[in-house]
Formats: C-alpha cells, structure tokens, sequence
C-alpha cells in the first residue's frame, strides 16, 4: 500500500512558544491512522499543522507533493478535509447550508447534488433537520453534520479531531461505525486525533503517541492494544 501522506521533521509553533519537535509519522492510501496522547500532548497542532493553521518548519507531503508553505485554501483544493475540534459548525445557518459550503470548492454542481442525498442517507437525522440552524442542533448531530460537511469535498485525507468528546456512549459508537464505513466504502483515508484510545486503535491501522510534543511510541494497533506497559503509561486504561 503506498504512502498518502508523508510528514518528516515536523516543528509546530504558537508566537515563540514551540509546540511540535521533529517528530515523523506517515499514512497509507485508503487507511486510518490514530495519533494518540494526553491533553497538551500535541495532537490538534499536529491537524493544524498539515492545514498550515499554524507556523511550521519541516516536511509535510501528500501524495508526494509538499504542503508546508501552502495556503490552508490551496491545502483544501488538494483534497485535505478537516473536523476541527468543537466541531466548527456555522451555527446561524441551516444544515443543508453548512452542507453546502463543505462543497464551495467544486463547480461540479449536479454531483454536489448527488453527494448532498448521500450524506442524507448516511446521516437521516440530518435529512429530517435539513432546515434547522445547525446551533439548535444535539452534540451528536452536530458532530455528524460536520463529519459530513467535511465529505461533501470529497477528500482524499480527511482529519478528524477528537470525534467523540462530549458525546454519550451510545452516539460515539454510531459515529465510530459510521466512520469505519466511510474508510472502507468510500475509501477515504483518515487521521485520527483522539483521547479515547480504546476506540481508536480498534478503527486505526496504525498509530502514533504523543507526549510533549514529539513521539513517544508508534507502531500497528493491534501492537499497542496489545501492550499493557503502553496502555497503561501513555493510555491510561
């Protein structure tokens, strides 16, 4: 399976204050890769980072391309999609409006359409709250709402920071099901920012875990689920 994405070198900076030191990770075409780690520990700044939200220094490529330098739009137009954390939905607007601006992007109009009654299908809830302002709507039908208006780009990476905070358990597994098809219908690729480590590395491939800043520990899930001495210095259960 070859590499979607390549990051090498990776530094993150807030003013003066570094946030990221060198670290490396990678991503493989049409899988989910889980970065991992306590608050602070650097995962919102790592999908910060790969958007150029933030001043960086090192390597970042998709596909082969490199994206440091680039203009968070231009990033967008190459097929990056983002779940920001707090969801970042427009909440004076409906539903179907928020859709629709997760497409803005493209000038293929009748597909737009097309992909519009597809997220419905994924997401009925949202079809029957089409008309509603996205600021009335529950935690967990927001979270859907911006999972699919990031979809509605039709990315080819799409980042998803901490999809299950705040969430009651029951949502968080909808979601997480909903996701995993995403990744093997769709085949779109995912990186994962997450505190809840147990459902994580049961949807990831691989990860990768952060503490201050650089990496800890990586390696295959299965490997670091598998771990008690990591789970328990660096997961917490």
């Amino acid at each position: 399976m070859s590499k979607l994405l390549e990051v090498s070198g990776l530094n993150a900076f807030y003013g003066n204050t570094q946030a990221l030191f060198g670290i490396d990770f990678f991503l493989e075409e049409g899988s989910v890769t889980a970065i991992l780690g306590a608050n602070g520990a650097g995962k919102t700044t790592t999908l910060r980072a790969l958007c150029q939200t933030t001043r960086t220094t090192g390597s970042i490529k998709l596909d082969g391309q490199e994206l440091v330098g680039k203009s968070t739009e231009s990033i967008v137009r190459h097929g990056v999609g983002h779940v920001p954390d707090g969801r970042g939905t427009f909440t004076g607007l409906t539903t179907e409006e928020n859709l629709r601006l997760g497409a803005i992007t493209r000038r293929d109009k009748a597909e737009v359409a097309l992909d519009l009654e597809r997220m419905y299908t994924r997401f009925p809830r949202l079809k029957e709250r089409r008309h509603q302002q996205a600021g009335t709507l529950s935690g967990g039908e927001q979270q859907m709402l911006a999972i699919s208006r990031a979809l509605m780009l039709r990315p080819r990476l799409l980042l998803l920071d901490e999809p299950s905070f705040g969430l009651a358990p029951l949502i968080v597994v909808e979601i997480y099901r909903i996701l995993r098809e995403i990744n093997e219908q769709d085949k779109v690729s995912m990186l994962l920012v997450e505190q809840n480590a147990s459902i994580a590395l049961d949807l990831a491939k691989n990860a990768y875990l952060l503490e201050t800043g650089r990496v800890a520990v990586s390696g295959p899930s299965e490997m670091i689920k598998g771990d008690e001495s990591i789970r328990r210095a660096y997961l917490g259960y």
